[in-house]
């Protein structure tokens, strides 16, 4: 394990899930990569009224971990296999960046990072927010599983019984931290034993 990871948020709906996926996260990497899209920046602004800078600045101890990259910088560390991390997680993956990152296309920074983790066999997560999915969606989600991502799509699980909307974001975002080896206490497991 390096301490560094590769996190990028992408234009789906869902912006929730990259915050507090980020905001668990701090506690467990000494660098995060963060990379948002464009059309990702835009939702983040709807959505959850503020952008990557000021997102950052409201997350205890995210100031000194997190390091924001321009997703039209090529000359970052996530852009090259010598550059060594634990894995990547888009989150979240919106179908469209799903399908360039099938089809090879590396027109950012996030698609060529997601490239990387693919020809260097590093842990690659997709945690894909969309709904009903087409048969093109599914051909290219089935592509990058067969190339080793992880699709997690971004299903909140119940049997917890969540009371808000951050705790069923938040059985997501243990879901993917778990797949880049972060291992949460007090993560509900389906009937766990108590001992």
């Amino acid at each position: 394990m390096t301490g560094r990871l590769v996190v990028a948020m992408t234009g789906a709906s869902g912006s929730i899930y990259g915050v507090r996926f980020l905001s668990a996260a701090v506690e467990h990497y000494q660098r995060i990569y963060l990379c948002v899209s464009r059309q990702g920046a835009q939702v983040l602004r709807h959505e959850m009224q503020t952008d990557a800078e000021a997102m950052i600045a409201s997350m205890d101890g995210a100031q000194r971990v997190v390091r924001i990259l321009d997703a039209d910088d090529m000359f970052t560390p996530p852009a090259s296999g010598s550059f060594r991390h634990d894995g990547m997680v888009i989150v979240p993956c919106s179908v469209g960046t799903a399908g360039r990152i099938a089809s090879g296309v590396s027109d950012d920074l996030i698609t060529r990072a997601a490239d990387v983790c693919l020809k260097e066999r590093r842990p690659l997560i997709l945690v894909v927010r969309e709904t009903p999915l087409n048969v093109i969606h599914l051909r290219n989600l089935t592509q990058l599983a067969e190339a080793g991502a992880t699709i997690l799509p971004a299903c909140p699980s119940f049997y917890h019984r969540p009371d808000t909307i951050e705790a069923a974001v938040d059985s997501v975002v243990t879901r993917a931290l778990q797949h880049v080896g972060v291992s949460l206490r007090g993560a509900r497991e389906w009937q766990a034993d108590p001992s």
